[in-house]
């Protein structure tokens, strides 16, 4: 017998008969002879309607009362859930964030885990107790309900799974798994079998939106195998593992993509210390996200510099190192948000070597310009015209024997 999480996203619990499909896969596991905690998001477009009517009320709502208007919509689905449960003559029981002790940070919105006393759970679950919980949500240490943003309950889900030390964290999707591209622009992608937590890393912060990114930050950090699956199929989905568990090492296991980015570039920047500073701090202090830096220095100690914001930021950013650039003395500042970062991924790069060049005759063979590249140990990203994404996406893919013809990990 073992310990199962399984986290259950918006669609897969819009209503009340895929609550019910829910329930019966929960029973499933469970008559197997596995403990089961389930954790649960709101039901699909739930959140946006709190959203709105926080918005009807007040333009700037306090951010605090906004989680706890927020926390309800997954109180909701969890209760329903265990009812279910229980009218199918099986024992379950809801927890809240607090219920469950998952406490977190102050930062409203935003908070982060700090510790998960799993003393109740484990005391159901002795009982054999199914244990529904809450997504998304949690309490400071002065007892504020606070939430854990966008996707968040796969976060809730990774950290109870680690804290409890379970089997394997199942996470319910609307795909059936990790693929090697956007399957609606590629349609030669193929399901990967499994994927080491470095490269899922990578591909959640550069466009694939099927796992939130600190959830596999905390599945790498303690070892907990995810398995990312579809909750409307019984196929296998995606394995999300630690690379060193035996996984076939591809040279490039994926190709990502990422509309949500423009760029900004500072001309004939004077090249001295602290300059730098002072164009990103004031970014800093507004909470913008700076992703890729480019530097190029010119003849007579000036500089270009080029850097890349997400898209919503723009305007903003560009607003203010305009004002930078006349404090500073820089020629001129313009950018362009009809951009895209196209990125290929894989922990084989480690041991291969021509994927930098194989990437760029690729993009050369179609007159795809390159207008910035940054590169890691296992992944490098090109920043393009945003009218050639699709034509990049597959063309590498192609290139990189990705496509479905081919055997899959």
């Amino acid at each position: 017998m073992g310990l199962i999480v399984q986290k259950y996203g918006g669609t897969s619990v819009a209503d009340l008969d895929r609550i019910r499909n829910v329930a019966e896969r929960v029973v499933r596991t469970y008559d197997n002879g596995h403990n089961v905690i389930v954790i649960l998001s709101a039901m699909a477009g739930v959140t946006d309607k709190l959203i709105g009517l926080a918005a009807s009320v007040t333009e700037a709502p306090d951010k605090r009362e906004m989680d706890v208007l927020l926390a309800t919509g997954e109180q909701t689905t969890s209760a329903l859930l265990a009812m279910m449960l229980r009218s199918m003559n099986y024992p379950a029981r809801s927890l809240l964030g607090h219920q469950a002790e998952v406490v977190t940070d102050c930062d409203f919105g935003n908070a982060r885990i700090i510790e998960i006393g799993a003393k109740r759970m484990k005391e159901l679950l002795e009982k054999r107790t199914i244990v529904v919980v809450a997504g998304f949500q949690g309490t400071d240490l002065q007892g504020n309900i606070t939430t854990l943003g966008r996707g968040g309950s796969d976060t809730s889900a990774v950290a109870i799974a680690a804290a409890l030390k379970a089997d394997t964290c199942e996470i319910y999707t609307d795909v059936d798994g990790i693929y090697t591209a956007d399957p609606n622009i590629c349609h030669k992608a193929r399901k990967l079998k499994e994927i080491s937590y470095d490269e899922m890393l990578n591909m959640a912060s550069l466009g694939a939106k099927v796992l939130q990114i600190r959830s596999v930050g905390f599945a790498k950090k303690y070892n907990v195998p995810v398995h990312v699956r579809s909750s409307f199929s019984e196929e296998e989905g995606t394995m999300v593992v630690n690379e060193n568990s035996g996984m076939e090492q591809l040279m490039v296991s994926g190709v990502t993509h990422n509309k949500d980015e423009a760029r900004i570039t500072l001309k004939k920047v004077p090249d001295q210390p602290g300059i730098a500073a002072k164009i990103f701090s004031p970014i800093a202090e507004t909470g913008i996200v700076v992703d890729m830096i480019i530097q190029n220095t010119r003849v007579g100690g000036q500089t270009d510099l080029t850097f890349t914001v997400p898209k919503a930021d723009f305007k903003k950013t560009l607003e203010i190192q305009k004002r930078i650039a006349a404090e500073i003395g820089a020629e001129d500042v313009f950018g362009d948000d009809h951009i895209a970062k196209v990125s290929v991924i894989g922990v084989g790069m480690k041991n291969h070597s021509g994927v930098a060049s194989i990437m760029f005759n690729t993009l050369a063979r179609e007159n795809i310009n390159i207008i910035m590249i940054s590169t890691s140990e296992i992944r490098i990203s090109c920043i393009i015209e945003e009218k050639y994404t699709e034509l990049a996406v597959r063309v590498l893919h192609t290139a990189f024997g990705l496509d479905a013809e081919c055997e899959t990990s």
